[in-house]
Formats: C-alpha cells, sequence, structure tokens
C-alpha cells in the first residue's frame, strides 16, 4: 500500500514510517524539520528510512497548503497519518502561537488536502492531554474532553473537532487515536526518560515535578506503533461498530468517523519509573522535587477496551523492557547525537 506520514523526521514517525517500509510498503514522508530541538536528530532518522527505496521525503513545513497538496497529490496514498506538529505540554506555555501555526493552520491544511486527494483513510495523532480536567478514572473516549488545561491540548482538540466536521460533509473515513506519554529509542530531548538519563549518565540530579506523585500511562513507541497499524486497516463504518454494553464506541452517528485511545490502561508513579530507569542504568541519582508545573495533570489512565474490542491487542510491553530498549539506543548514539 502507500502511505503519506506527517512527521517522518519525528519520534513517531519515524518509527510508523520503518515499520511500514520493512513491510514492503510505499512511504511519502513530509517533515519540515523545525528546531524545536536539535535538528541533527531529526535529520538521522530521516537518513536512516533514506536506506529504504521506497521511501520519498518531502522537506517543508504544514502551513505551506501548496507544497502540501503536491506532495500528496503527487504520492497518491492510499492512507494518510498526520502525526506531524508542534509538541511538548511546557513549551506551549512559552510559545503558544507556535501550537496555533502547526496543530491548527497545519492541521486544516492537511484536513483539506486529504479532501482533496479523495483519502480512503484518514488517521490523525491527537492525545491524551484533551482530557484534560476530566478526574473520572481510566479515560474513556466517551468521556467529556472539553477542558483542556494548555494551548497544546486545546489544539488537538480543536484538531478533532475540525476532523469530524470533514468527515461528516465529505465522507472522509477518520481515525483520530489519542496516544499516551510514548517513550523509546530515538525519543524527544525534551521528553523526561531522554532528559532523567542524561543527567544521571552525567552525575547530575534529576528533577521530578509533582513532588513526584505523578503517575502516567506509559506507552512503549512499538506498542503505539502496532495500534496504528492496525487501526490503518479498520476504516471506520457501520459495519464495524463495537456493540457493547457499556456503549464504549466512539463511531460518529453522522459521519464515517471514530477516536480511539492506544494505552495500556497501567499507569505507573513517576518515582517508580525513575526506580526502573535507574536500575537499568546501574546508578543512582539524587532528586530534587518541585511542584507540579502550569498545564500538568496529576495522572493519566487510558481505557483501553475501544482499541482491544476493534484490534485484538492492547499495549503490553512492560517499563523495565521499555526503558532497556532506549538506554540501549542512547549509549550507542550518545557521541553523535546528544549535547
Amino acid at each position: 500500500m502507500k502511505y503519506f506520514i506527517t512527521g517522518t523526521a519525528g519520534f513517531i514517525g519515524f518509527h510508523l514510517a520503518r515499520r511500514l517500509l520493512e513491510a514492503g510498503h510505499q512511504v511519502s514522508g513530509y517533515d519540515g524539520m523545525t528546531p524545536y530541538y536539535d535538528v541533527r536528530l531529526k535529520e538521522a532518522r530521516h537518513a536512516a528510512l533514506k536506506q529504504f527505496e521506497t521511501f520519498e521525503p518531502h522537506i517543508a513545513m504544514l502551513e505551506d497548503r501548496q507544497h502540501l497538496e503536491d506532495a500528496i497529490g503527487t504520492s497518491r496514498p492510499d492512507v494518510i497519518v498526520h502525526l506531524a506538529a508542534q509538541a511538548g505540554v511546557r513549551y506551549s506555555l512559552e510559545n503558544p502561537d507556535a501550537y496555533i501555526q502547526s496543530n491548527l493552520i497545519g492541521s486544516w491544511n492537511l484536513l483539506e488536502s486529504a479532501r482533496k486527494a479523495e483519502c480512503k483513510h484518514l488517521l490523525l495523532a491527537s492525545t491524551s492531554s484533551v482530557y484534560g480536567a476530566n478526574d473520572s478514572i481510566p479515560f474513556r473516549e466517551t468521556d467529556r474532553a472539553d477542558e483542556p488545561l494548555t494551548i497544546y491540548a486545546a489544539t488537538k482538540k480543536s484538531m478533532e473537532a475540525m476532523a469530524h466536521c470533514q468527515s461528516h460533509l465529505h465522507k472522509i473515513p477518520t481515525t483520530v487515536f489519542r496516544f499516551f506519554t510514548v517513550y523509546g529509542p530515538w525519543g524527544r530531548p525534551d521528553m523526561a526518560l531522554f532528559k532523567f538519563t542524561k543527567a544521571i549518565l552525567e552525575n547530575h540530579e534529576i528533577e521530578i515535578y509533582g513532588e513526584g506523585q505523578m503517575s502516567r500511562d506509559f506507552t512503549f513507541i512499538d506498542d503505539l506503533v502496532e495500534g496504528i497499524v492496525r487501526l490503518s486497516a479498520i476504516v471506520p463504518a457501520e459495519a464495524n461498530r463495537v456493540h457493547d454494553p457499556a456503549g464504549i464506541d466512539t463511531l460518529s452517528k453522522v459521519a464515517p468517523y471514530r477516536v480511539v485511545n492506544i494505552g495500556g490502561g497501567q499507569p505507573q508513579g513517576l518515582m517508580d519509573f525513575v526506580t526502573v530507569l535507574e536500575e537499568v542504568l546501574g546508578k543512582k541519582t539524587s532528586h530534587k522535587m518541585l511542584p507540579m508545573q502550569k498545564g500538568d495533570v496529576p495522572r493519566t489512565f487510558a481505557a483501553p477496551d475501544l482499541l482491544y474490542a476493534l484490534t485484538g491487542y492492547q499495549p503490553d510491553t512492560d517499563l523495565k523492557t521499555g526503558i532497556a530498549a532506549f538506554v540501549e539506543w542512547y549509549r550507542q548514539v550518545q557521541a553523535e547525537l546528544v549535547r
């Protein structure tokens, strides 16, 4: 099949593209190579993808509507997966405009381009951050998600709403997946695992927010990719509506549109996460406890029921296995890609 993936120089986009290329699919990648973090890491990801003859890269911003339309029109994909975005909850407090430009305007350009290309299945990456102030545990796709706590979350929820409109008006089959604290090899330098590993190996103390009381539903990158690949084969339609007494399916009544969590439903305490990392590194460190930052939530907890009902799968990689995979990768690239 032919896939068009935005964000292929990013953490998740790279892993998804590599998985599809290894399976023999054609992948057109689209990425703006923004300097939010070290571009060398992004370039290294794309260099790895270029080893496949069936990978075609496009370097441009989502805000460049004409370039995006031309790239999609040329590649004529069967499936479009939109992963490119301005990421980072905390950075949205410093530079909210970047999120409006990328996650709203850029995503709208993607939606319009998909419409013109008569996309057979559009998949969009959202986030557990959209649950915001929701206090119902675990987070279910049918829960209210209209009290975002950051601009990042607000732009992602807005993208979901725009996508539903497009799906209804133009009958574009659309699956939105919300992911939960993804980690693993090739991860972003601004994420906790990367920052903690770097600090511990360099004999620095690590900063732990929320006084160490927070918990996260950590999702290993390979598990997330597995979920995306399986969902890509399930085009939202009445024929695959999940009939469950609890009413877990989010398939719209007026559009071929569905929202699905990709998370294992097994949250871990932040201090447990640190303990496992120290064990894998074979090295202890000191901890600087700090209050919770603006926009953070005390916990995330995915309900994986809908994902399992649709695909027969839910993330299950244990924390130690996932962290060990990251540490192995980090040690390999430390000299070249870690500043």
